[in-house]
């Protein structure tokens, strides 16, 4: 499956998360972006440095920005489930932190039908998602 392009539309599909009361949640991506302007990007995965430090952190520390140009959400997701999703947002100690939602995909059956999955099996880390930080596409 090629990778998700410009201008595509994006497939549907069910993430976990953890919702403000601490229960764990199933959510459909559309419903998450429908009729919204937000920006979704996955990593490879939670606490790896690059991620962390590079990539989520960009997105936590340029939130304001992205939200006073009228994005209502911005949407992490990584090939992990949502107990270390969960856990993985605790780590960021900036209160910018809560502008992301951090949405996992612990089977990588979203990454792939966005085409983004990465196999990384030969490495120990299994399937994983390609940074997806450059794509723009709509529902």
């Amino acid at each position: 499956m090629s990778p998700i392009a410009v201008g595509d539309t994006i497939p549907d599909g069910t993430l976990s998360y953890f919702d403000e009361e601490g229960h764990w949640r199933k959510i459909n991506v559309h419903s998450l972006a429908v009729g919204k302007k937000v920006v979704l990007f996955g990593v490879l995965g939670a606490f790896t440095p690059s991620c962390s430090w590079l990539h989520v952190q960009g997105f936590i520390d340029k939130s304001e920005d992205l939200k006073s140009k009228g994005v209502e959400d911005i949407l992490l997701i990584s090939v992990n489930d949502a107990f270390a999703m969960k856990a993985w947002k605790m780590w960021f100690p900036v209160p910018n932190a809560d502008n992301v939602k951090f949405l996992g995909d612990g089977s990588a059956k979203y990454t792939h039908a966005l085409g983004m999955e990465l196999d990384l099996s030969d490495r120990g880390l299994g399937v994983r998602s390609r940074r997806a930080i450059d794509i723009l596409a709509t529902l």
